[in-house]
């Protein structure tokens, strides 16, 4: 039986069933998630051991999967490894050195995958535990502004998950039109 759940959230078959192979038989069970909704249900009902998370996705994009499982303190703990075949789209939302999660640029070769999950696993390891806020006199009062701001960030990643769509779009546009003219 397997010890330890990884989930693989990929819109891709192949990225999925290349995970799959890649990782030692009968030590991993392999939960799969094809976009962001269905990746993060999963997170949250099955508490698999390690999360590999690919950065663009449909439904719910890797960068809000992430920004759901940092702002929850149980599933902060869970090791993650970030995919991705642009790394810089990482790096404009997430300033590197990573410091709770790996990277992985696609496309990448068992050692690399294997790498990448060892460092995940230590770098989770010596993730502090979050602290609660203290009480305020008037919770009512810090709520009010907490919650104004929750709504306009969420706001903000919905924005930045459409600007992203849209830039995927443009690219891929631009790369049949180049197609066409050779």
């Amino acid at each position: 039986m397997a010890s330890h759940k990884i989930l693989v959230i990929d819109d891709s078959n192949v990225i999925r069933n290349m995970v799959r192979d890649m990782l030692p038989k009968g030590n991993f069970e392999v939960l799969e998630a094809k976009d962001g909704v269905q990746g993060l249900d999963l997170i949250r009902q099955e508490r698999p051991n390690l999360i590999m998370l690919d950065f663009l996705l449909p439904r719910l994009s890797g960068w809000e999967v992430y920004q759901q499982i940092q702002i929850q303190k149980d599933l902060q703990a869970i090791p993650l490894v970030l995919m991705s075949g642009r790394k810089e789209e990482v790096t404009e939302k997430l300033q590197e050195p990573f410091e709770y999660f790996e990277f992985v640029q696609k496309p990448f070769d068992q050692k690399e995958l294997i790498d990448a999950i060892k460092a995940a696993m230590a770098k989770a390891k010596r993730r502090p535990a979050t602290v609660a806020p203290a009480p305020t006199a008037a919770p009512s009062v810090a709520a009010a502004p907490a919650t104004d701001l929750q709504a306009l960030n969420e706001k903000i990643v919905a924005m930045q998950a459409e600007i992203d769509g849209l830039k995927k779009q443009m690219s891929q546009i631009l790369n049949f039109i180049r197609q066409k003219l050779k």
